[in-house]
């Protein structure tokens, strides 16, 4: 396990949970919760029973539910894009970095480093799940002025400057890279749950599949 921080949006917390024990633990216990149940499903109450405390407690590091769901969110694109600047580093080939970038993309839950409180395979499938319920809300307007969405925002911008390195004059790079993003979590829940969707077969390796999609996705427009 490794000591690193991922900086999350201060306002979407009450308090930092990763400060505490505790707020360490409502972390970790939410990830594997919200997992089996669903987002729908989940509750407070049932969070207070699997990590033995109370209802309380929570709402001393997090407003509400969909608070606790953009934290997880947030933190999992801060992770990517610490895991990108991670692999890409030293690598002068600017279309080597692109290709790294999209396999971290795409198989962000099988990463080589790992956080001791933080099951970022089982994140990785709560992002494929429930990411779009982060931001497809009344109040996103309001939220983003906030700062929520910055992580999110950041990686946008982390592989539109990627893009641009590779072709400078390219004129739709922050378009291209949340196009990217998106749909490496679609084409995975597709390949899930709507078959017709996507070219990916069952018994095929998804994440293989896909990541070979965003390759040529990517460079046939560059």
């Amino acid at each position: 396990m490794i000591s690193i921080k991922i900086s999350v949006p201060e306002k979407i917390y009450i308090r930092n949970p990763e400060d505490t024990i505790l707020g360490k633990n409502i972390i970790q216990q939410s990830i594997i919760l919200i997992e089996e149940l669903g987002f729908e499903a989940f509750t407070f109450k049932k969070l207070a029973g699997a990590i033995e405390s109370t209802e309380a407690s929570i709402y001393r590091y997090f407003e509400s539910k969909h608070h606790l769901l953009v934290y997880l969110v947030s933190w999992y694109w801060g992770w990517i894009d610490y895991q990108i600047a991670y692999r890409t580093n030293n690598i002068p080939d600017n279309k080597e970095k692109i290709k790294i970038a999209l396999k971290v993309l795409v198989d962000m839950g099988k990463g080589e480093m790992s956080v001791d409180y933080i099951d970022e395979r089982t994140l990785h499938k709560i992002v494929i799940a429930e990411s779009s319920k982060v931001y497809h809300t009344k109040s996103v307007d309001t939220e983003n002025k906030d700062g929520f969405f910055k992580t999110y925002k950041n990686l946008c911008h982390t592989f539109s400057k990627l893009f641009l390195a590779y072709k400078p004059d390219y004129t739709f790079s922050h378009a291209l890279a949340s196009t990217v993003l998106e749909t490496s979590q679609q084409q995975i829940y597709f390949s899930q749950h709507f078959h017709s969707l996507t070219d990916v077969k069952l018994g095929e390796k998804p994440s293989q599949k896909i990541e070979d999609f965003l390759v040529h996705l990517v460079f046939g427009l560059l």
